[in-house]
């Protein structure tokens, strides 16, 4: 927490020029820190950057590890967004996944944060994991929507090499969705969420007109973003910077600690800057995750020429796609369809640059 702080002040001083417009608590689970600790950090932030009177600031949570008091403290400091990793609101579920609160929580603590005065927050729920069935899914969707919350994330189990359910799904003892009741699954939840009056705006994310959230749309409209804290990563003027994931390293590069370092100057220095190839890509590969697509001006704006010059090699690839009914262009916009959705990573794979070390890092 010391070097946090330190590092706080070193670049609010670097990037004293920039208007901060959110501010994300994210996981892990802050909410593990100390509360007024937390607080602190919030109110540090407001010293040492120019924050928006209206920015948007979330903390991501875990039911069981808030209460009634926390959530005041949260409140009085400024946070006006939760992000609440819920999951599943069957107790088997839960437990199959791991988590430490069941259903029960979870419903105490939303009617608490409620209570607390929070008016904007988010849902966060898996599917396609051990014991949902598609039945159990659709009870889920419905109970979250009953709450009103005014956000929800909707992720479909990933499974990550050298994890619990990776090891246990390869031994054939975890049973989970195949291809197509996954599909089924993630089409339900967007159908079930458009018709109670949410704006399906982003491959897994669904709002209220007007709750979108802001500071993810950052990373979908490639967009600035700073990082603060261990092994934090940055985004700024095209350039890619990483703190450091050991504590001692992270500890000696914001002057908490005495011990040596190989790594003595801040990040901002040794920036990795992007390639024109590496930025086209990155652009299309983030873009294209919200429903509206790419704005095909905006990409002329920023990479001086048009989406279609960029990629003259791609334009039957497009047209076939089009006429399939995976892609649209319309209104000065090209992006994916609900059918596109369904085989999205193979059609993003298709719009880099093979040549481009970003490409071979994305293959690894």
């Amino acid at each position: 927490m010391s070097a946090l702080f330190s590092e706080i002040e070193r670049q609010g001083r670097e990037y004293r020029d920039y208007v901060v417009d959110t501010v994300f608590f994210g996981g892990g689970t802050p909410t593990v820190i100390p509360a007024q600790q937390l607080a602190a950090v919030l109110e540090s932030i407001k010293k040492n950057f120019k924050v928006a009177d209206n920015a948007e600031i979330t903390i991501e949570s875990n039911p069981g590890t808030m209460n009634t008091e926390m959530l005041e403290i949260y409140k009085r400091a400024g946070v006006n967004r939760l992000s609440i990793g819920v999951q599943s609101l069957d107790n088997r579920v839960l437990s199959a996944l791991g988590r430490i609160h069941t259903a029960e929580v979870f419903r105490e603590t939303y009617k608490a944060a409620r209570n607390a005065g929070f008016h904007n927050i988010n849902l966060d729920f898996m599917f396609s994991v051990p014991f949902l069935s598609e039945k159990l899914w659709e009870e889920t969707l419905l109970e979250a929507l009953h709450l009103r919350p005014e956000h929800l994330s909707f992720y479909s189990l990933q499974l990550e090499e050298g994890t619990e359910f990776y090891r246990m799904y390869r031994e054939g003892t975890l049973e989970i969705a195949d291809d197509e009741t996954d599909r089924r699954m993630y089409h339900r939840a967007v159908d079930l969420l458009t018709k109670a009056g949410y704006l399906h705006y982003e491959i897994s994310n669904a709002a209220l007109p007007g709750f979108e959230s802001r500071h993810n749309m950052k990373y979908w409209s490639f967009d600035d973003y700073l990082g603060l804290g261990l092994g934090a990563s940055s985004f700024v003027c095209g350039r890619r910077f990483t703190n450091p994931s050991h504590l001692d390293e992270y500890a000696v590069l914001y002057g908490t600690s005495k011990k040596e370092s190989s790594r003595r100057r801040l990040p901002f220095e040794t920036a990795i800057p992007n390639t024109e190839a590496d930025s086209v890509f990155e652009y299309i590969f983030t873009g294209l995750r919200r429903i509206n697509g790419i704005e095909l001006t905006d990409f002329r704006r920023r990479f001086g020429k048009d989406f279609a010059d960029y990629y003259p090699h791609k334009v039957v690839y497009i047209k076939e796609m089009t006429e399939q009914g995976f892609l649209f262009f319309r209104n000065g916009r090209f992006g994916l369809t609900p059918a596109g959705i369904d085989i999205s990573n193979g059609i993003l794979s298709e719009f880099a640059d093979p040549k481009t070390e970003f490409k071979e890092k994305i293959e690894k």
